[in-house]
C-alpha cells in the first residue's frame, strides 16, 4: 500500500509538472515543420533577392522548409498587415526591408503597429545607394552635382523609384543638406527610373547600390557616390557623399521580424542560425557578389538599429511633407 501511494504521488507530481515543461521542449525541437517566409513586395526585389538567398541555407542547417511568399502592395504593409496578425509561433516571419523603418511616418490608419505587434529578430544586408547620372552630364563629384544644380535657374531633375521609397528619401535628405532645388520624377520601380536615366530623359537617380553595378562598369551609367560608409568592394572608386556632406548615410536593409510574445527561445534559435548561415560560403560569397554588406548581430542590436532608421526617416518625412495614406 505505502509503494502505491508512493508511486501514485510521483505520477501527480509528473503531471503537475508537465504543463510548465511541455512549452519550452517544444520551442528546443523548432522548428519541426515548413516555415512560411514572408516578403511584402514582389519578386526579384533587394528583401526577395536576399531572402532567397539565405532561407535556402537555412532550409539546408535546420532541416525544415522555409517557405517564401511574396505578398506585395501598398510599400509592404499588406504583407506586414498579414504577420502582424499571424501566431506567435516561429513558424511566420516577416523579412522586411527599410520601408518597415518609413511607413508608420507616410501612412495615417494602418491596422497593426510596428513597435507593438513585431519583435526583432536579426538584421540580414546593408546595401548603400548609389548617386548615378547620364555619362554625357559633365559632373564628376557631389561638389559637380551642387554646383550644377545652383547654375540652373530650375535646378536638376531627379528620379526616384517612386514616392515615399528610399529612392525619394535620399533625394529630399540631399535637397535638405545642400540646399540646392532638385524637381522630383517619381516613377512606379527602380528598373522603369535608370532606363530613363541612362536614356538622359531624367539625368540624376539614387539607384539601389545592387542593381547598378553592371551598368556603370559597362559605361551606361556614371556613379558619382554612395551613400554608405567608407569604400565599395565592387566599385573602390566611388567615395562616399558623407566626404562632402558630413554625416549623410542611408542604407536600404533588410532584416527578419516575427509575431510579438513569440518565444524567446525560438527567437534565439532562430537569430543563431541566421547569424551562422551569413558567414557560410554559400551566403557571404554570394551578398559580396551583390555589394550587399552584413554583419553578426542580436536581436536587440537589430532593434536599436530599426529604432535610429525609424526616427531618421520619420524626421525627413515630416521635413519634406511626404504622404501617402
Amino acid at each position: 500500500m505505502a509503494g502505491t501511494d508512493l508511486t501514485r504521488r510521483i505520477v501527480l507530481a509528473g503531471l503537475a509538472a508537465a504543463p510548465f515543461t511541455c512549452p519550452a521542449a517544444a520551442q528546443t525541437l523548432w522548428p519541426d515543420r515548413a516555415v512560411r517566409v514572408m516578403v511584402p513586395y514582389p519578386p526579384a526585389g533587394g528583401a526577395d533577392t536576399t531572402a532567397r538567398i539565405l532561407y535556402a541555407k537555412l532550409s539546408e542547417d535546420l532541416g525544415q522548409q522555409f517557405v517564401i511568399e511574396n505578398r506585395g502592395g501598398a510599400g509592404g504593409t499588406i504583407g506586414e498587415a498579414i504577420v502582424a496578425k499571424a501566431d506567435a509561433d516561429g513558424y511566420t516571419l516577416l523579412h522586411d526591408g527599410t520601408a518597415f523603418s518609413v511607413n508608420a511616418s507616410l501612412y495615417a490608419d494602418l491596422p497593426f503597429n510596428y513597435g507593438r505587434d513585431f519583435d526583432p529578430v536579426f538584421l540580414v544586408s546593408l546595401v548603400p545607394n548609389i548617386l548615378v547620372v547620364t555619362p554625357s552630364v559633365p559632373v564628376h563629384t557631389v561638389a559637380d552635382v551642387i554646383a550644377l544644380a545652383k547654375a540652373l535657374p530650375d535646378g536638376i531633375d531627379m528620379a526616384s523609384s517612386g514616392n515615399g521609397t528610399l529612392q525619394h528619401l535620399c533625394l529630399e535628405l540631399f535637397r535638405h543638406m545642400t540646399g540646392i532645388k532638385i524637381n522630383h520624377v517619381p516613377y512606379r520601380g527602380g528598373g522603369l527610373a535608370l532606363t530613363d536615366v541612362m536614356a538622359g530623359q531624367v539625368k540624376f537617380f539614387f539607384a539601389n547600390g545592387s542593381a547598378v553595378v553592371g551598368l556603370i562598369n559597362g559605361g551606361k551609367l556614371k556613379a558619382i557616390a554612395h551613400t554608405g560608409k567608407g569604400r565599395l568592394l565592387s566599385l573602390p572608386d566611388v567615395p562616399p557623399i558623407s566626404e562632402t556632406l558630413p554625416g549623410f548615410e542611408a542604407y536600404e536593409w533588410n532584416g527578419v521580424f516575427v509575431p510579438h510574445g513569440t518565444p524567446a527561445a525560438i527567437v534565439r534559435k532562430l537569430n543563431a542560425s541566421l547569424n551562422a548561415a551569413l558567414v557560410s560560403p554559400q551566403v557571404g560569397a554570394r551578398f559580396a557578389e551583390l555589394n550587399i554588406e552584413s554583419r553578426q548581430n542580436t536581436p536587440e542590436e537589430f532593434g536599436a538599429y530599426v529604432q535610429a532608421q525609424t526616427a531618421l526617416w520619420s524626421r525627413v518625412v515630416k521635413e519634406a511633407n511626404i504622404k501617402l495614406g
